[in-house]
């Protein structure tokens, strides 16, 4: 599986690209002298991963690549609120649901 993601840089400007890990890219970009990250992140340390997108093969995470680069800042900044609201969504169902799973003492 192929993933579309942005990572935000330490100045605030957004980075896309695609990878089949992650997790993996994301180290890549953020060691200071490696030869696997992005030129781009040699002016400006990587920060986080602030969205991420499956996509079933390489040319469709490399259209949605295509198509998120093109888009505007304000644009790519709604991308981003929309996937981090939906992904705190999942977050505090997930941690309510295990609250409830734990027996309270008595």
């Amino acid at each position: 599986m192929w993933f579309v993601y942005l990572i935000q840089g330490q100045r605030g400007s957004l980075y896309t690209g695609i990878t089949t890990d992650p997790k993996r890219r994301f180290q890549e970009h953020s060691a200071r002298g490696s030869r696997r990250g992005a030129r781009f992140f040699h002016s400006e340390k990587a920060r986080a991963m602030v969205y991420l997108e499956a996509a079933l093969d390489r040319s469709a995470a490399s259209k949605r690549e295509a198509e998120i680069k093109r888009m505007r800042r304000s644009a790519k900044l709604q991308l981003v609120a929309a996937f981090q609201a939906a992904f705190a969504s999942k977050a505090r169902n997930l941690a309510w649901r295990s609250a409830k799973m734990v027996k309270q003492p008595g």
